[in-house]
């Protein structure tokens, strides 16, 4: 069988047998692919660096009829995140954006504005700002994913809340106005609905850092309830994404 070649991002790798490692991969191609890397653990010859999560890399694999598993045969390094200082900050904000990849996307399913939209906030990823980034990952993968809901007008009664009071819930899929948010609701700034409204509107490279590094913290909370919400799980860097 022919072997296949695809731009990729690494999102996880874990230990396999004795030496080999079993890899989860975002591709170009084919969207996320499961594969395994023969010896990768015995020598790092063949892979070296390459198999770091969020490595961009050139990645040729085997993939065979009715296997689940592809065969890794080389990955070349075309960017690493580890060209830069990896600040536990930074190891955080990178690995919520693998998490993120991971649980979102369904397997064997392309998507190029999720990869393209991955890559640009990787490369952000390398300067001192980490929430923005964050931040827009989570918005434009609710987005991409079909998660986001209108956050322009109450769910409840159709206002419009542009200058307005704004809440939500755990459970509720939008935003409410005053008189009909639920019990134990969060409210939602208008500042941060702004900034979702200026991220989606122009691409990373021209949100404006914000003077307030935590900045869309409301937002933030209620792009990662809706994420959970949908993927019925907890994600597993939420907790010390809040903590940076």
């Amino acid at each position: 069988m022919p072997l296949k070649e695809s731009e990729a991002i690494v999102l996880r790798t874990y230990p396999m047998r004795e030496s080999d490692l079993l890899v989860t991969l975002f591709t170009r191609l084919e969207g996320k692919v499961r594969g395994v890397a023969r010896a990768a653990k015995k020598s790092r010859r063949r892979f070296g660096g390459a198999l770091e999560p969020l490595t961009y890399v050139k990645l040729t694999y085997e993939d065979r009829e009715r296997q689940e598993l592809v065969r890794l045969d080389a990955c070349e390094v075309l960017e690493s995140p580890l060209t830069s200082e990896v600040t536990y900050p930074r190891a955080v904000a990178l690995g919520h954006v693998a998490e993120l990849l991971d649980e979102l996307s369904p397997d064997r399913e392309a998507n190029d504005a999720v990869f393209r939209l991955a890559l640009s906030v990787v490369r952000r990823l390398q300067g001192e700002e980490l929430l923005l980034p964050v931040t827009y990952f989570e918005l434009w993968m609710a987005r991409l994913m079909g998660y986001l809901p209108d956050l322009s007008e109450c769910l409840a009664c159709g206002r419009v809340l542009n200058g307005s009071r704004a809440y939500f819930h755990v459970l509720a899929d939008g935003l409410m106005c005053p008189e009909h948010k639920r019990l134990a609701s969060s409210e939602i700034s208008a500042e941060s609905r702004g900034l979702a409204g200026q991220m989606l509107r122009v691409p990373l490279s021209a949100v404006g850092i914000a003077a307030n590094p935590k900045s869309g913290a409301d937002l933030r909370k209620f792009l990662l309830q809706t994420l959970e919400r949908h993927i019925e799980k907890k994600l597993l860097t939420r907790g010390m994404l809040e903590k940076i």
